[in-house]
């Protein structure tokens, strides 16, 4: 499938683009954002961050054309401030944040991340570091199965998939993409398996996060973006399922409001540091999800420094 950015418009308009400002997109991917972005900068800069050996040689392809406006860093996006300060850098006029996983990622068979391609286990962002789908699947005990399939994919049945696993790979290992899946819906009930939806979904996530440690990246990076966010500034994220979303809405709704001790007359409130543009979460078009069926579960959320 061709990688289309998701709600570009949307982003662009968010981010509230100066030309002469100083960007972030923490997540490369394939640069449909970050071209956007740099289209609208006149003496401005925007730094990329992103894992992916295929993303970063997107970005050099990219930089050919924006050679003074683009920077490059081979980085997780919660190593945001130690990068910017590496480059001189302590405040920024916006930063994206397109959370989960990029189009050309998922219809990589050899990448791993999806349930629909025979491939080895692997769902690594990051094709350097060590874990991957292979090790949590063959090595990880029971329990700690059970908590990243329940926890972090919200699988119902995620006990008796999690034993099903630990049986199987006693006989023999679980290397594939479509091996997994013959165990998962070996455990699901028939009514489960006759429902709407890949009975495999849910638990290839929670796999895909514990291997990324995305939940964790994403909670370690939100304190840093606000910070370094000049007045004005934007920070700007879209998530693709729940878990992201209510960290993300909880952490807006917190940085907008002021804490104060209780009984105090409401009058003469301090203003909060942070305004949280999207009570009303935006959401594609119904056309963009018609051209683009990934886009149906995005939701985007916007925080702004006063």
């Amino acid at each position: 499938m061709e990688h289309r950015p998701i709600m570009l418009q949307e982003v662009v308009e968010a981010l509230n683009i100066k030309e002469n400002g100083i960007y972030v997109d923490g997540t490369f991917g394939r640069g449909g954002h970050s071209t956007e972005i740099l289209k609208q900068l006149k003496d401005g800069k925007l730094i990329v961050f992103d894992q992916d050996e295929e993303a970063i040689k997107s970005a050099q392809v990219l930089q050919k054309e924006y050679p003074t406006k683009l920077v490059i860093c081979r980085e997780n996006f919660r190593n945001l401030d130690k990068t910017l300060n590496k480059y001189g850098i302590e405040n920024v006029d916006g930063i994206l944040l397109d959370l989960g996983v990029s189009s050309p990622q998922f219809d990589d068979p050899e990448r791993g991340f999806s349930y629909r391609y025979d491939a080895r286990l692997d769902m690594r962002m990051d094709q350097s570091q060590d874990l991957d789908a292979y090790h949590v699947v063959n090595h990880y005990p029971f329990e700690k199965l059970t908590y990243i399939f329940s926890h972090y994919g919200e699988e119902k049945f995620a006990k008796q998939i999690a034993r099903k696993i630990e049986q199987q790979r006693v006989i023999k290992p679980i290397e594939t993409s479509l091996a997994l899946v013959d165990v998962i819906k070996s455990a699901l009930p028939m009514k489960v398996l006759s429902q709407k939806g890949h009975p495999a979904k849910q638990v290839f996530q929670a796999i895909r996060i514990e291997v990324n440690q995305e939940l964790k990246a994403l909670e370690e990076v939100l304190d840093q973006a606000a910070k370094c966010l000049n007045p004005d500034g934007r920070l700007v994220i879209i998530t693709f399922h729940s878990l992201e979303d209510r960290m993300v809405k909880k952490f807006m709704q917190k940085r907008s409001t002021v804490d104060m001790p209780a009984k105090l007359p409401i009058q003469g409130l301090p203003e909060a540091d942070y305004e949280h543009l999207t009570h009303k979460v935006i959401i594609p078009s119904e056309a963009e999800c018609e051209m683009n069926p990934r886009a149906h579960s995005a939701k985007l959320r916007v925080l702004r420094k006063r």
